[in-house]
């Protein structure tokens, strides 16, 4: 895990007096909360990932290829994005937006939250550091106990992918692995299928009864 990560992780939980967390992410946030997984197993009692495939884990480059994902590539360009994005960010938002059902409360909340430069830049960094997210992930082999779901949508370009993404994450040392599919959601599942999603966190973090 970068740095900037464990300084982040470290911080926030000790402030929180959180033990033994239950992670749920989605997209790059499911990339943290693998990486949470990995190197705080004491602390995680169970991670979800929710439609994204892990740098450097088998279904990474796969899911690279094709015109769906154009955007990650332009976005790892230096300086570039920056220049063509600045003062258009509604516009560059609405395009991803518009796969989904984001209330326009919620687009206006995001677009605010990308309207400096700094914002825009650290986003667009997020993205720059795939390629060495790959490497540290990659090199990561040893055996991990916490547990791990899956879940994509099922109309999401990830989900022929599913089967070989839960494949590598045991590759890389995860001993328990379990994947499901989103009915009716593609890529923004939370947005798609709230209740379906809410539902399936309950149920996975949960304690088994007594």
């Amino acid at each position: 895990m970068p740095p900037i990560w464990r300084r982040t992780f470290t911080s926030s939980w000790s402030a929180l007096k959180l033990e033994r967390v239950y992670l749920v992410g989605h997209d790059i946030g499911g990339m943290v909360a693998y990486a949470f997984a990995r190197r705080y197993p004491q602390t995680a009692r169970g991670a979800m990932i929710l439609d994204v495939p892990i740098p450097g884990i088998a279904g990474w480059d796969e899911s690279q290829s094709g015109p769906g994902v154009w955007h990650v590539g332009f976005m790892q360009v230096p300086g570039l994005p920056e220049k063509l994005v600045a003062g258009r960010q509604a516009d560059y938002l609405d395009y991803f937006f518009n796969f989904s059902k984001f209330a326009p409360g919620d687009r206006a909340h995001y677009v605010k939250a990308y309207a400096a430069p700094e914002q825009l830049h650290a986003a667009f960094e997020m993205y720059r550091a795939f390629p060495a997210n790959a490497r540290f992930n990659a090199a990561q082999k040893g055996p991990n106990d916490v547990p791990v779901f899956l879940a994509v949508g099922d109309g999401s370009p990830f989900a022929k992918l599913v089967a070989k993404m839960a494949e590598g994450l045991r590759a890389s040392g995860l001993t328990h692995v379990e994947t499901g599919l989103i009915p009716g959601a593609v890529h923004y599942v939370v947005e798609d299928q709230p209740d379906a999603v809410a539902d399936l966190i309950e149920r996975q973090a949960s304690p088994p009864p007594q």
